[in-house]
């Protein structure tokens, strides 16, 4: 069998080999890894001399290893897997034998394998596991571990036991987290002490000659000293052989960085606080760290190319553990005082050194700290009556916080070979942005008094220097400017219950005015600008109240949209539309020179994309794509429909300005219509972006009145303007309805023209139906038209009945269809639960608004049956992204009752009766309500995948059958109690009295819901 596997093995990792051949040896490797004695021959096929070569042994071990990890071998084979092994191991490894020992991948699986049977055996049938390898580490009659193919093969072991019974990143479970605690305690039992000799012994004799064993060695104490007495660690002996690999000078040097990281694993052994105070003490951490901070590497070459950064990171997670220890102390109110006292100290010890990492230039280092400085901040906010000691600590942190929020001198803006960089330090920025304010929360002063002399200084440097000044030292000034609000405006973060600090009120505006009269606005660096246009936008309040800056600021605007920096161009037009929506009452008086000034920046050219163009996007910011400039340019159209409409503007000159703006999209529409007829593809994008343009234009007229509860209807001269630009894109939606982007686009065209256009809207809706609706429409459209619809119904209810009498039938004819196509995926499961829903809730609306006569209607009596036949069909459809649509559907079926059923004659109460027969306004609707509405709540009652008592969505569908079971009985009294008695419930085999005395007698539904559910209980 042996050559069948070592032939098998070869095969299949030949690159070369046959595919059927190959699958057939892959087939056979997988028989050979479930037969218990092939994992023998696997095992002797990776001993075996003449060694076969490296596939053959790895993977004929790898069948072996995972055996033993999955426990499918006995306990007599394992111990012949062992002793198999354990000889390997002394043939090879001894520093006697005359083969080489295996490469370091063959090295690991071996190690990987020992450790496997090192779990299964070490309790019993392999107890001198450790003691037999490291036996292995010495050379025959020495007494020193001499033996480098012994230590390091020793030294993986170790590493890979660790991993398996106590790494902490791996989670384990109930019998496995048991057995490795067994492991540990049985390890420190039985050889913890010669384990940790043998580091000592290690690392004494190759300490000058081997660095690769030393890190070796000083990974795997770090590993292993989170489980083990610590003073088998912390004693002369072991610090003596530590300390000196710590100061070693040389450039980038892997053993000082993993010395650095075994001192930090030591400092962050979990232990009581008065013991982790004792233990930084004796271990001199803080003159450990100050001395590495003044290395060379870390400080004579700090700022060039051969500075250290990865022994600043070492560094790092060593001050951010230690400093995180303390606080922990320091937050401990049973600690003792004077470990308090001692704690204090070490913090006020180690701030300078954390703040040097902070403040280091690269922004890894910076951030491995911040975990700690947040807690100190955090540990400060929770301190009342701060000491001065505590205080005196504040300043210096938000000095280097800030100095950190400043773009490095290596940096630029705007380079798109560094948005990656650039977006990394913006999310920096986001992180520090979280410290400062944990600064503001505990000295509000300060932090007003350190930011006003900030921004006050820039502001005279700017004075000084104007152009030439640095424009690094600018954009921090500005930013901080930016995060100042979260203290100066109401509800924005540190406003104490949204009430602004009145000294920081005051200070932001000095800083605003300042601001807008310096010039600032003509920096030649585009992030300046930037950063100038979004202060504007963000305080448009100060503006409010200072009204004679506004012409000043608004001019610059108007200057900068009109930027060559395509970055700085695209983001200002956004910008422009913020600034004048929020001031649009200021700046109305203005709109045709605004208009006039930004009217170059009007004309569309949509530019097709080609399908290998680069779309890997992040967002808006970074993408000049074609279509990214469009999306930015239509917040100029929205602009310009803000400043049009104010309420000082007469609706004449509205009515022009609107006019000045859509005639040039009306004519690029003629000019285009006829290429996008016959499929030119530029041309169909062109008129996609008109149709769009003119939307977002009506949008920005309408939302002057959006927050008005009543709403006047629009001025005849506004709603026929915008009338001539819906029926263009009706014209251009007829001509190319069978593209799903044009119809995309002029639906939302629709939705915004509704509040410019009014009723004028309605003699139009079936055209727009006609259009939106077409054969090739999906159901995900027809669900956005419903939803577009239900608020057009809502918006002129008192005057749509004629319009909607007219275009209901052909509307849910189409809808009909929609509802009985195939289901063919996922998604078009999704997109049916989406339409079920807004046709629903289309009914619904009919019905809640007082229309459901059209439901009724001569013109539309045709699709009546298929209408309610369709709603009890979603109602009962009980299944998982239905349950809206199915409780909207029973809330229809009720309402329908109400509207139809004629007047109430069941009473409800102690003593109910029937005061009549039913008289519903629909001949026959009463035996109707009995016989389809009545059946289908049962149906759904007795579907056993409908359980209300754990699911709230199913509660709500059972109150909703409670009220129109109810409602059915107020309709038809006696018959509905006489149809419970004789048809339903001996149906259902049960005695309907303490039902029909909960529903009868009951005005609350709660009642009839409570006795339907414990009856459903009952029943599973």
């Amino acid at each position: 069998m042996d050559a069948q596997i070592e032939e098998a093995i070869s095969i299949a990792w030949n690159p070369g080999s046959d595919q059927s051949l190959k699958n057939q040896a892959i087939d056979f490797l997988n028989q050979v890894r479930a037969n218990p004695q092939a994992l023998q021959v696997c095992t002797g096929l990776f001993t075996r001399t003449p060694r076969l070569s490296e596939v053959v042994r790895l993977v004929s071990l790898e069948i072996a290893n995972n055996a033993v990890q999955t426990q499918s071998m006995d306990g007599a084979s394992l111990i012949f897997l062992k002793d198999l092994l354990l000889d390997y191991v002394r043939r090879v490894y001894s520093g006697a034998s005359r083969d080489d020992p295996d490469p370091p991948h063959l090295q690991n699986k071996l190690a990987q394998t020992l450790t496997y049977l090192f779990v299964h055996l070490y309790k019993e049938g392999w107890q001198s596991f450790i003691i037999d390898f490291l036996s292995l580490t010495s050379l025959p009659t020495s007494a020193q571990k001499d033996n480098y193919v012994g230590v390091v093969l020793y030294l993986r072991i170790l590493s890979s036991v660790h991993d398996e019974i106590a790494d902490m990143i791996v989670s384990r479970q109930g019998n496995e987290a048991k057995r490795n605690a067994e492991l540990k305690d049985l390890v420190r039992e039985r050889d913890m002490v010669g384990i940790a000799q043998s580091w000592r012994d290690i690392l004494g004799f190759y300490g000058n000659q081997n660095d690769t064993v030393v890190e070796m060695a000083l990974k795997v104490l770090g590993k292993w000293v989170s489980w083990i007495d610590i003073s088998l660690i912390i004693n002369q002996d072991t610090l003596n052989l530590l300390l000196p690999l710590l100061g070693r000078t040389n450039g980038d040097d892997r053993v000082r960085n993993a010395a650095v990281d075994t001192i930090t694993e030591i400092a962050a052994k979990k232990m009581k606080a008065r013991d982790k105070v004792e233990m930084i003490l004796f271990l001199n951490l803080h003159e450990i760290i100050t001395q590495l901070l003044a290395s060379p590497p870390l400080n004579e070459f700090k700022g060039t190319a051969r500075y250290d950064t990865d022994l600043a990171e070492a560094v790092a997670k060593l001050v951010n553990t230690v400093m995180s220890d303390i606080v922990r102390v320091l937050e401990d109110a049973e600690v003792e005082t004077d470990s308090r006292a001692k704690a204090e100290q070490l913090l006020q010890d180690f701030l300078p050194s954390l703040l040097r990492l902070f403040s280091d230039e690269y922004d890894e280092v910076c951030s491995t700290v911040i975990p700690s400085l947040t807690d100190i901040l955090t540990f400060l906010r929770k301190v009342e009556n701060l000491p001065q000691a505590y205080s005196d600590m504040l300043p210096p942190i938000l000095q280097a916080i800030v100095q950190k929020m400043r773009y490095d001198e290596t940096s630029s803006w705007g380079n798109e070979d560094e948005q990656t960089d650039e977006a990394e330090f913006m999310e920096l920025r986001k992180r520090l942005q979280i410290l400062q304010k944990t600064v503001a929360a505990v000295d509000q002063n300060l932090y007003i008094d350190f930011l006003t002399k900030l921004v006050a200084d820039l502001f005279t440097t700017l004075d000084q220097r104007g152009s030439q000044m640095d424009w690094r030292d600018l954009d921090l000034g500005l930013h901080e400017i930016y995060l100042f609000g979260e203290l100066a405006l109401p509800n924005a973060g540190l406003a104490h219950k949204s009430q602004p600090n009145p000294v920081a009120t005051e200070r932001l505006a000095a800083m605003m005015s300042k601001m807008v009269g310096s010039g600032i606005a003509s920096f030649p660096h585009p992030a300046i600008l930037l950063q100038y246009m979004e202060i504007c936008v963000r305080y448009t309040a100060f503006f409010e109240a200072q009204q004679q800056y506004i012409p000043q600021v608004l001019e610059n605007f108007v200057r900068l949209v009109h930027h060559n920096h395509v970055r700085l161009r695209t983001r200002s037009w956004y910008l422009f539309l913020r600034f004048v929506k929020q001031l649009r009452g200021q700046v109305g008086n203005v709109a045709r020179t605004v208009i006039e000034s930004i009217s170059d920046l009007l004309p569309i050219k949509a530019e097709v994309v080609s399908n290998d163009a680069d779309d890997d996007m992040s967002s808006d910011e970074s993408d000049h794509s074609a279509d990214a400039v469009f999306n930015s340019q239509l917040y100029l159209f929205e602009a310009i429909g803000c400043i049009s409409s104010t309420t000082a503007t007469p609706a004449a000159d509205q009515a022009l300005y609107a006019r000045s703006v859509m005639e040039p999209l009306f004519t690029d529409m003629s000019i285009h219509l006829p290429r996008a007829k016959s499929g030119d593809a530029q041309a169909v994008l062109q008129i996609h972006h008109i149709v769009m343009a003119l939307g977002t234009l009506a949008n920005g007229f309408a939302d002057w009145n959006a927050a008005q509860t009543n709403k006047p209807p629009p001025p005849k001269e506004i709603s026929e303007e915008f009338s001539r630009a819906a029926e263009a894109i009706l014209i251009a939606l007829n001509e190319l309805n069978s593209n799903g982007e044009i119809r995309a686009a002029c639906r939302s065209a629709l939705t915004r023209l509704l509040g410019v256009l009014g009723s004028a809207v309605l003699p139009q809706l079936p055209q727009w139906i006609e259009g939106l609706l077409s054969r090739s429409s999906s159901k995900d459209e027809m669900a956005m038209f419903l939803r577009l619809l239900e608020q057009v119904v809502f918006s002129f209810k008192t005057e749509i009945h004629r319009i909607l009498d007219v275009l209901l039938s052909p509307l849910l004819e189409r809808v009909f269809v929609g509802l009985s196509e195939p289901i063919t995926g996922t998604d078009d499961e999704i997109q049916l639960q989406e339409l079920r829903r807004e046709y629903v809730s289309f009914v619904q609306v009919i019905l809640v608004n007082d229309l459901g006569g059209v439901l009724v209607s001569s013109a539309n009596q045709g699709t009546f049956d298929s209408l309610v036949s369709s709603i009890v069909a979603i109602s009962e459809t009980i299944v998982h992204g239905n349950m809206v649509a199915s409780r909207i559907g029973f809330n229809c079926l009720t309402r329908m009752c109400s509207q139809w059923g004629g007047p109430d004659i069941g009473t409800i109460g102690e003593n109910p009766v029937t005061t009549g027969a039913p008289a519903p306004t629909i001949p026959g609707f009463d035996q109707f309500m009995l016989d389809r509405f009545h059946t289908v709540c049962w149906e759904v009652i007795q579907d056993a995948s409908f359980r209300p008592f754990n699911d709230a969505q199913a509660r709500q569908i059972l109150n909703e059958i409670a009220s129109l079971q109810q409602t059915i009985y107020t309709k038809t009294g006696d018959n509905f109690v006489s149809h419970v008695q004789n048809v339903t419930f001996p149906q259902l085999g049960l005695d309907g009295t303490d039902y029909l005395r909960a529903l009868t007698t009951s005005k609350d539904r709660k009642a009839v819901t409570t006795y339907l559910q414990a009856l459903l209980k009952s029943r599973r």
